[in-house]
């Protein structure tokens, strides 16, 4: 991605790195973290960008046209890697973390001399999907730094690395930009100002989010799911019946997501009563577990049926309550 092309919270994050590299005070180890969905992945990457040009321009951008350049476009430069997940024995579809093979390949090409006499550069994204024996792999590279060789990590959970491996790097934190800020780069990405508020509200300021929903069927699942959690307090459709349809398809995780964040808002509107408060403030919690067991091998339309359950349970003694009242 061309920094020209950044959002502001990008740019911000960018022009500091660069000018920390520009000092010479950019360190080995770097920490890109933050919320997902802010480019912290395309910011390193220009920055990789930037280190492994021949010939920068006036204002130290990649030039776009030297051999390395090509390269990295082509993505076949030997001296950037980019270490995400990989295929399983099988082929059949992609692992769920990153193992020790793979960190110990990137160890043994950190160690090798520049093919360009610049520097080297691998990227580890997302950081905290590595698996403990390769972390241990890991701390031992991120202790014997060399010079001119720089191994960045990208996360949006950054409390899950080891304290170890956070210790040894550099931090570029990610934050949620302003209001006014976040609505004003969702108007420029072509939304119209009422479908861009609604689209940020519901991403709870979050304006990648936001953008990643409007430009796809993000909304309209989440409408979707708001009709289904009505459906079912009033016992107008099943628990199992919604459950199917829910993890029918690849979305299952963004409608639990979806499911959990209306469940807040209605806590957070209905403070007056804080029994149902509580009720929704726990089955909030419980629906980002069942998210969670999602990336497990719990079937997930068992586990989405007892969620379900649990919210029309709760819904019924509401309305019970709130009859005998």
């Amino acid at each position: 991605m061309s920094a020209a092309v950044f959002a502001p919270w990008q740019r911000r994050i960018y022009d500091q790195a660069k000018a920390s590299i520009d000092a010479g005070r950019l360190g080995h180890g770097l920490l890109f973290c933050g919320p997902a969905q802010l480019g912290k992945r395309a910011v390193a990457e220009r920055l990789a960008h930037g280190l492994l040009c021949r010939d920068r321009d006036a204002a130290g951008e990649p030039c776009g046209r030297c051999r390395s350049c090509l390269l990295l476009a082509a993505g076949t430069h030997p001296d950037y890697q980019l270490v995400s997940f990989v295929p399983n024995k099988e082929g059949t579809k992609l692992r769920t973390e990153i193992v020790i093979d793979q960190i110990r390949s990137l160890s043994e090409r950190l160690s090798l001399t520049p093919q360009y006499g610049g520097a080297q550069i691998a990227i580890i994204d997302p950081a905290d999907a590595i698996n403990n024996a390769a972390c241990n792999a890991l701390l031992k590279t991120l202790e014997e730094p060399v010079q001119g060789r720089y191994l960045w990590l990208v996360s949006s959970y950054p409390a899950r690395l080891p304290a170890t491996i956070r210790s040894r790097c550099q931090r570029l934190e990610f934050r949620l930009p302003q209001a006014d800020e976040s609505l004003a780069w969702l108007k420029t990405q072509g939304h119209s100002e009422a479908s861009a508020r609604e689209a940020f509200d519901a991403a709870r300021g979050h304006p990648g989010l936001a953008h990643e929903w409007l430009s796809g069927d993000g909304l309209k699942l989440r409408r979707e799911v708001a009709a289904d959690l009505s459906k079912l307090a009033r016992g107008d459709v099943s628990a199992p019946e919604v459950a199917q349809r829910w993890v029918g398809d690849e979305h299952a995780s963004l409608r639990l997501r979806h499911a959990s964040d209306i469940a807040l808002a209605q806590a957070a509107s209905g403070l007056t009563d804080p029994a149902r408060a509580r009720s929704l403030a726990t089955w909030f919690d419980r629906a980002n577990r069942t998210r969670d067991l999602l990336r497990t091998t719990v079937r997930a339309d068992l586990a989405v049926v007892e969620l379900l359950m649990a919210w029309r349970a709760d819904e019924a003694r509401r309305a019970a309550g709130g009859s005998r009242a």
